[in-house]
């Protein structure tokens, strides 16, 4: 069976941008409008539906209806509401993005930027420069060809935007209150790699901003559970990193970090031993064969029956849990895992192009900590620390 062509869809920029010029269209001519057009950077045509209008003489108000097409976007099918008013010259309100005459602001459900590294300055509602550019081309245009003279305000809001944003890594990156309005080419592509690479990126330089300059890094949840109950670190100073690693670990070092801990499954970071960057399947499994490669060096004192026996064992195994079962059974677990988190460490540390101190901890659910480098244990301290000193700085800046 052919497979089915994923959909795109329209960005919360665009659609940001559609009910804009939708507002300031019904502003300007006092009517009602069935469909808006607007041409995104990508240089496709976006044709969205107002809804909820209401015109009044000095301000008009509409609502657009997200489609984020097949991408499981937390935002797919939220209400992005813009109104056009009327402004005199000192009317605007603090913290207002200004193109010569026209003026945007946000509101509720949109969030508000509170920590600097990001594409919109601290204080200011998180709608970011491409929507932005959008918004006031649109609003610009439509004023131009109504030959309004006079200052218009635009305010975005998004009245499910502060529920949604918990769903988001909005939180995370300092930005309170509501969802930011985000795109680049205007449109949605369905479970994009580049989107989680950017947002891994975005990440990273947050981080660096704040002066980080160490970073934890582990591939998903599975890693975030373990930080959290066996080291009693958050990831509060980490960043989920999820197949990219060997992109993840340049990313890091670019951002001028000089450690990185890497935390994670023997089932992902085992593919790390063999060299290998992307440890998606699609790339390929060589988990059992890297296994055995890391422990055949350490069988010497094994007879050469035992020693082939634990090698189809290994080879055969099903998972990485059995393969680990099997080399525990042998005694050769520990020899092996040290060999492993030392050739993932040698990669991390190549792979970052310039001298990063990379240290490592694998595990299992079933036998806790298999691994880890001879310095992890100074750098989850330090980790630690810091994480402390962090939570009472909080503290003090509440009271």
């Amino acid at each position: 069976m052919e497979e089915r062509k994923l959909r795109s869809g329209f960005t919360t920029g665009t659609c940001a941008a559609c009910a804009a010029k939708a507002a300031a269209v019904m502003l300007l001519k006092q009517e009602a409008v069935e469909s808006v057009q607007v041409m995104t950077p990508g240089g496709t045509r976006a044709e969205l539906y107002p809804e909820e209008a209401v015109i009044t003489e000095n301000s008009a108000v509409c609502a657009v209806r997200k489609d984020a097409g097949d991408d499981p976007d937390v935002t797919d099918k939220a209400l992005i509401y813009a109104s056009v008013e009327y402004i005199k010259d000192g009317g605007a309100p603090e913290n207002c993005y200004r193109n010569d005459r026209i003026f945007l602001t946000g509101g509720q459900g949109v969030g508000i930027v509170t920590k600097p590294g990001l594409a919109c300055p601290v204080g200011f509602y998180a709608i970011n420069p491409v929507p932005r550019k959008m918004i006031f081309d649109e609003v610009e245009a439509v004023a131009h060809l109504a030959g309004c003279e006079g200052g218009l305000l635009v305010r975005i809001w998004i009245p499910e935007g502060e529920r949604l944003a918990l769903s988001t890594f909005n939180p995370k990156l300092g930005i309170e209150g509501g969802i930011s309005v985000l795109g680049t080419s205007g449109i949605v592509e369905p479970m994009s790699e580049a989107a989680l690479k950017a947002t891994i990126q975005l990440e990273l330089h947050m981080k660096a901003v704040e002066g980080q300059r160490e970073v934890i890094l582990t591939p998903g949840n599975y890693g975030e559970n373990f930080l959290r109950e066996t080291l009693k670190l958050s990831l509060a100073q980490g960043v989920q990193c999820s197949n990219f690693v060997r992109e993840s670990v340049l990313m890091a070092a670019d951002e001028g970090m000089d450690g990185l801990l890497f935390v994670g499954h023997i089932g992902k970071l085992i593919k790390v031993a063999g060299g290998v960057g992307n440890t998606h399947s699609k790339y390929g499994d060589r988990r059992m064969e890297i296994m055995w490669d890391c422990a055949r060096s350490h069988c010497g004192k094994l007879s050469e029956r035992a020693r082939s026996r634990l090698k189809e064992q290994v080879l055969d195994s099903n998972t990485t849990e059995e393969a680990v079962r099997r080399l525990n059974e042998a005694g050769m677990l520990k020899p092996a895992m040290e060999t492993a988190v030392e050739r993932i460490r040698h990669y991390l540390e190549v792979w970052s192009e310039r001298p990063v101190r990379a240290e490592v901890v694998t595990f299992t659910n079933g036998y806790g900590i298999l691994g880890m480098t001879r310095g992890a244990e100074a750098m989850i301290d330090t980790f630690r620390v810091r994480e402390k000193a962090n939570e009472i700085q909080k503290e003090q800046e509440k009271r």
